[in-house]
């Protein structure tokens, strides 16, 4: 009987650990928060539409960087305009690793209400004419909440950067 029951326990529990694992990659929720990443990093990140990441980061945003330190929304979107879009001759550029995408569920008593983004990225240097050049690489983890049917960035952590 204990065997059973401890057999039972473990079926059970693998099922739960399960029920909120990384969705898959051709899932909606999955294709959804990649077209998210890629959006706000084509437009944020590399085009510098400062408009669109005021609109697109929580007012209580939370990014820690393991080289630059803390940073709430204000400061975000400072460093953003000064250290990513004050040069355009020589213009930081993130590119996502596609393979290392992986997403999870985050649920309130069933109902989704946020998931966690997590992956690789590569940053290269554009210059006019010129090729990109590669010139890092870092892992990150974003979780994105969603507020009235669209996705907002909440907290990040951007890592590992070499």
């Amino acid at each position: 009987m204990i065997k059973r029951l401890n057999i039972s326990i473990f079926i059970f529990s693998v099922i739960i650990v399960n029920l909120h694992a990384q969705v898959a990659k051709n899932s909606p929720l999955f294709l959804e928060l990649k077209e998210q990443d890629s959006l706000f990093f084509e437009r944020g990140f590399n085009n510098c539409d400062m408009a669109y990441l005021e609109k697109t980061v929580d007012n209580n945003l939370k990014f820690y960087h393991d080289n630059g330190g803390f940073q709430d929304k204000k400061l975000f979107l400072e460093r953003t305009k000064q250290n990513l879009c004050s040069n355009p001759n020589q213009k930081p550029i993130r590119k996502v690793i596609e393979s290392s995408l992986e997403v999870f569920p985050l649920y309130n008593n069933g109902k989704l209400y946020g998931a966690i983004q997590s992956g690789e990225h590569q940053f290269y240097i554009r210059e006019k004419g010129k090729d990109d050049v590669l010139g890092g690489k870092a892992k990150f983890t974003t979780v994105w909440t969603k507020n009235d049917g669209k996705w907002i960035m909440s907290d990040v952590l951007s890592y590992d950067h070499r």
